[in-house]
């Protein structure tokens, strides 16, 4: 069985808002063109799924509607086969969106009549392979929403989950207000409520690098109930990591544990029923591409830059928000070092947002120089040897209480953006804390003109494409 659900960008959720939630307390309609992103398996309930990602919304001009009351809503569908013929060339997936001025929150005995024809122009169209769905919102902002089955009549599957992303994130879902929550998260309700209890329960989220950061993430993820958890990294324990890594011991260094494996090891202990699952690999490896485009946010604990030049285009191409991290500390070489610089960052990455390159963050030669010696390690130490590659220098400094509030201030901007507790204008896109100030800034960043990430839409929900994220290798 295939599973399936939709995400927008808050731009697109306005949109909406504008075009059907008029004054006039009439439906009105609008279609939703996404392309769509496949899930072979999910790596927690081992189903397919489909992720249809929003790329432009077209309302349904008022010139062809029909009619248009408080209780019902028509119009001439050449738009819709105009649409269907776009999608065919494509690769596009259509639906449509209308509004329920009575406050209905589930689709109608009319929708239930009217959508199977909609399906039928798809299927005659563009053949028996054609998908179409169609969504629903609501006066107070809910959606829903359900994706119909070519060719069986009058079938359909309710989505699993709308996702609305930007600087707050809203998830959608059928009984988002109807389940209890734990006895080891009510505490956390009386703070927050019910409400994001069952969302973070919901939630498919990854942790790409478990170290001193990574580590500390999954943790305070797992500890707030977050249902379903991805490790992703490659490396292994060693005594260098014991100090910051938590949950390793010496026997993990002795063994050469992976990370991924303690930390899911130390995950599974809480028995706070977080499904978790360890992938030692490189966040680049084709066998991780499932599991990252399952989840709701990823979150960039990685210290190379070829693995953020990755998430970077990921979190435009899928929709997929990522949170990235990094700890910048500048010191002298006396006996007792002269703190210059102490800085952690938390940087938010989805579409309208300055990508990692812009900001400075990445530099695309180191990052070429870690993609040469991960495949083709001899030619890189040929290379260093003759200085023709950058980095590769000595480790960063580390600092256990430093490495863990980054993670603490990670975490904190997913529950701001689920949930709000900083008020109105509390997301950040880039947050930079002076540890050594006691600051925290927001330094600013524009798109670099011609930037193929983040200085246009071109890439934005673009989904699967071949190569994978317009990349070859």
């Amino acid at each position: 069985m295939t599973t399936f659900s939709l995400t927008m960008t808050e731009t697109h959720s306005r949109e909406l808002h504008d075009h059907l939630l008029r004054p006039n307390g009439h439906e009105h309609a609008a279609y939703v063109v996404c392309r769509p992103s496949r899930v072979r398996r999910d790596p927690w309930d081992g189903e397919a799924h489909e992720r249809m990602l929003v790329v432009r919304i077209v309302p349904v001009p008022d010139e062809h509607i029909i009619e248009s009351t408080p209780l019902i809503i028509s119009w001439q569908t050449a738009s819709f086969v105009r649409l269907l013929k776009e999608a065919e060339a494509e690769g596009y997936v259509v639906g449509i969106i209308h509004n329920h001025p009575a406050g209905m929150d589930w689709f109608s005995e009319q929708d239930d009549a009217n959508e199977p024809d909609l399906m039928r122009i798809a299927v005659n169209r563009n053949g028996p392979q054609s998908r179409f769905f169609s969504l629903l919102l609501t006066t107070d902002g809910k959606l829903a929403g359900r994706m119909w089955l070519a060719p069986t009549p009058g079938a359909f599957i309710p989505l699993r989950s709308i996702r609305v992303i930007g600087d707050r994130m809203g998830f959608h879902y059928p009984g988002r207000r109807k389940g209890e929550t734990s006895t080891a998260f009510q505490r956390q309700a009386l703070a927050f409520g019910n409400a994001l209890n069952a969302d973070l329960r919901s939630m498919r989220v990854g942790v790409v690098g478990c170290g001193g950061t990574g580590s500390a993430t999954a943790m305070l993820l797992a500890r707030l109930g977050v249902g379903q958890i991805v490790l992703i990294d490659n490396d292994i324990v060693d005594r260098t990591n014991l100090n910051r890594l938590h949950g390793s011991t010496q026997a993990d260094a002795d063994a050469m544990t992976p990370k991924v494996e303690v930390v899911a090891r130390e995950i599974a202990r809480m028995a706070l029923g977080v499904r978790v699952i360890p992938m030692e690999a490189w966040v680049g490896d084709p066998g991780c591409r499932d599991a990252l485009r399952s989840c709701d946010v990823i979150f960039g604990a990685t210290d190379d830059h070829d693995g953020r030049l990755f998430l970077n285009r990921l979190a435009y191409y899928y929709l997929i928000p990522v949170i990235d991290m990094g700890l910048s500390i500048d010191v002298g070489d006396e006996d007792i070092p002269t703190i210059h610089a102490f800085d952690g960052r938390v940087s938010v990455l989805f579409p309208g947002y300055t990508c990692l390159i812009c900001r400075d963050v990445i530099r695309p030669v180191i990052a070429s120089a870690e993609a040469l010696r991960r495949t083709n390690p001899e030619e890189y130490e040929r290379r260093k040897i003759e200085a023709y590659v950058a980095g590769g220098g000595n480790p960063a400094p580390a600092v256990v209480t430093f490495t863990t509030e980054l993670a603490c201030m990670a975490v904190n901007e997913m529950i701001h953006r689920l949930q709000g507790f900083r008020g109105a204008r509390g997301s950040a896109a880039n947050r930079v804390r002076k540890f050594h100030l006691g600051e925290d800034r927001h330094p600013g960043h524009r798109p670099r003109e011609g930037c193929p990430v983040c200085s246009s839409s071109a890439i934005w929900g673009r989904g699967d494409e071949d190569p994978f994220l317009g990349r070859a290798g």
